[in-house]
């Protein structure tokens, strides 16, 4: 088995291209189609083991791979291997800022600490890996710039630190794609909305993982999305296909983002996930019955 992407086999043949949280969920799943579209790879994260499980996944697939474990909040950190991976690769075409993480709570309970955190993760982070890719290849170069953000629209009760962190990505995304467009630089989003990746499987709070298996209810089509449909939107912004696309959000939330209490959804019918990713596993949190 291989992995079914919509796209042509070569679209990113002698392309390297960036993934940071290549380790696992989205990054993971982005980092193979990708490679099975002829992508050099370039997996970044902080455990070296799931980079490691990652590469030998692509390359046993015919692809190639890459991996650099750093801290993408470490300042230092990420000028340093940016230079590494330039050294390693003359070119690099392509960065898609995946990494990041958050916890659920209560605004009230989230400590300066754990704000901060979040904050460095979400957007901290990716800012440094842009800005650092810029001023040390792209400037000269030109490229595209994938932010991931989310489903922030209407505030983010309970993940206060990642609502505002990932509304700082998007205005992030909006102001690169006008100061670097001079560059040949291109800066999009996208911002997927419930999706059913084995993050879901990372939250330990006994409340919020009850309310995982219901939240599919809250979405127009009714299902969660799949993370190859979230790749794939990455793979068009990324491509030549995009080319006078910039400073735009995809959101890959099955019109989540657009419900309002004075409408009551109805159920829905013909409306098959597109699951390309034939790695993919259904998290264990999808099947709680309590």
């Amino acid at each position: 088995m291989s992995y079914k992407s919509i796209y042509n086999r070569d679209l990113f043949r002698n392309k390297v291209i960036i993934v940071t949280g290549g380790g696992s969920g989205i990054g993971r799943c982005t980092a193979h189609e990708l490679g099975a579209l002829g992508a050099h790879v370039l997996l970044v994260g902080r455990t070296q083991s799931k980079l490691d499980t990652v590469k030998q996944e692509i390359e046993t697939e015919g692809g190639k791979a890459e991996t650099y474990a750093f801290d993408i909040r470490d300042e230092a950190a990420v000028q340093s291997q940016i230079s590494a991976m330039l050294e390693a690769n003359s070119r690099i075409h392509g960065l898609v800022n995946n990494a990041g993480g958050q916890f659920p709570a209560p605004a009230e309970k989230i400590s300066a600490n754990g704000f901060e955190a979040v904050v460095r993760s979400n957007l901290l982070g990716g800012f440094l890996m842009a800005r650092e890719l810029f001023t040390q290849h792209m400037e000269a170069h030109g490229g595209a710039i994938v932010n991931i953000t989310a489903d922030m629209w209407k505030g983010m009760p309970n993940m206060i630190h990642s609502g505002a962190a990932r509304a700082g990505m998007d205005n992030v995304t909006k102001t690169l794609a006008v100061e670097w467009g001079r560059a040949g630089v291109r800066v999009n989003s996208i911002a997927p909305g419930y999706i059913a990746s084995n993050g879901l499987d990372t939250y330990t709070d006994p409340a919020f993982k009850a309310l995982i298996p219901r939240l599919k209810d809250a979405v127009p089509l009714k299902r969660m999305g799949t993370e190859s449909e979230c790749s794939a939107a990455i793979c068009y912004l990324l491509s030549d296909a995009a080319a006078y696309v910039t400073g735009e959000v995809v959101r890959v939330d099955g019109g989540c983002s657009l419900t309002s209490p004075i409408y009551a959804m109805q159920p829905a019918k013909n409306n098959e996930a597109f699951d390309g990713f034939h790695l993919a596993v259904e998290p264990a949190a999808l099947n709680r019955k309590d």
